[in-house]
C-alpha cells in the first residue's frame, strides 16, 4: 500500500469499507439472502429454504446455464482470435491508421448494447446471411460486443513487448511465422488469458442485446433471471443469479490459474 503511516492505512481501509460495502458487497449479499428465502416482509428474509436452488440446477434452468456457458465460451474464443489478429496486424500500421482501427473496434462498446442487438438483427434477418431465429445470431452479437476488449488488451500488451526477443529470433534465421508462434504469442499468453476471462464474464452477463435476438430454443440464463423477476418470482430469480455468478467465478478462477502458469512460463 502507498500509505506509509498506520493512521493513513486505517483511514484508507475505512474509506474502502465505506465505499465497498454499500455499493458492491451489500447488493450481492441481499441477492444471496433472497435466494434462500420464501418471503421477505421485514428487515431480514424469513422461511429459509434450498428449494430455489433445487429448481435452479435442473430442467429449463440447467439448460439455460449450459446455453450461457456455450455462448460465452464460443464468443470469447472468436473474440480472442479476431481481436488478437487485428491487434497484431494493426501494430505495423502508421499511428494515425492504427487509431482509426482502434476506434472501429471500440465502436460496439461506445454505443448501448441494445443498438448492437438491433444492428445485428437488421443485418442478419435477410439473405444471404439469414441468422434470425437461430443460435448463431446470439453468438454473433456477443462476439461483436466483446471483441473490443480482446483487441484492446492484446494491443496494450504488444506495446509493452521488448522487440529484442523477436529481433534475436529473426537474427538466428527464424521465419516471421516461427517468430509469431514461438516468440510473440507465448509472450502474450498472460494478456490473452486475461482478455479471455474478461470476454467470458461480459458475455455471461449480457442481457440487452440478447433479449432482442434469442430464439426460443437458445435461452441464456440472464434472460431467465430477468423473466423470473419480471413475473414476480424474486427468490427464484435470486437463486438463478447466484448460480450465474458462481459459474462465472469458477471459470474465471480456472482462467486465473492458467494465467499464473503462463506468467511463470
Amino acid at each position: 500500500m502507498l500509505v506509509h503511516t498506520a493512521r493513513g492505512r486505517w483511514a484508507a481501509w475505512a474509506l474502502f469499507a465505506v465505499l465497498f460495502l454499500p455499493l458492491f458487497a451489500l447488493p450481492l449479499l441481499v441477492v444471496v439472502a433472497a435466494s434462500f428465502a420464501t418471503n421477505w416482509s421485514g428487515a431480514l428474509p424469513s422461511g429459509p429454504t434450498t428449494a430455489h436452488y433445487a429448481s435452479a440446477v435442473r430442467g429449463e434452468s440447467l439448460q439455460a446455464l449450459t446455453t450461457s456457458l456455450v455462448t460465452a465460451a464460443t464468443a470469447s474464443v472468436l473474440a480472442l482470435v479476431l481481436g488478437t489478429w487485428a491487434a497484431l496486424a494493426s501494430a505495423r500500421l502508421p499511428p494515425r491508421v492504427r487509431r482509426v482501427v482502434d476506434a472501429l473496434f471500440m465502436l460496439p462498446v461506445a454505443v448501448p448494447s441494445v443498438v448492437v442487438g438491433l444492428a445485428v438483427l437488421v443485418a442478419f434477418s435477410r439473405p444471404p446471411l439469414f441468422l434470425n431465429g437461430t443460435p448463431w445470431i446470439v453468438l454473433v452479437a456477443h462476439t461483436v460486443l466483446v471483441t473490443a476488449f480482446a483487441h484492446q488488451s492484446v494491443s496494450a500488451a504488444l506495446t509493452r513487448l521488448d522487440p529484442a526477443y523477436e529481433e534475436a529470433a529473426a537474427s538466428l534465421g527464424a521465419s516471421p511465422a516461427h517468430v509469431l508462434w514461438r516468440v510473440r504469442l507465448p509472450l502474450l499468453l498472460p494478456s490473452l488469458n486475461a482478455a479471455a476471462g474478461l470476454c467470458f464474464a461480459l458475455s455471461m452477463g449480457e442481457l440487452s442485446a440478447t433479449m432482442m435476438l434469442y430464439p426460443p430454443d437458445w435461452l441464456p440464463l440472464p434472460v431467465l433471471v430477468f423473466t423470473a423477476t419480471d413475473r414476480g418470482s424474486l427468490f427464484t430469480g435470486s437463486a438463478l443469479a447466484v448460480v450465474l455468478m458462481a459459474a462465472t467465478l469458477l471459470v474465471l478462477a480456472a482462467l486465473t490459474r492458467l494465467r499464473t502458469r503462463a506468467t511463470y512460463r
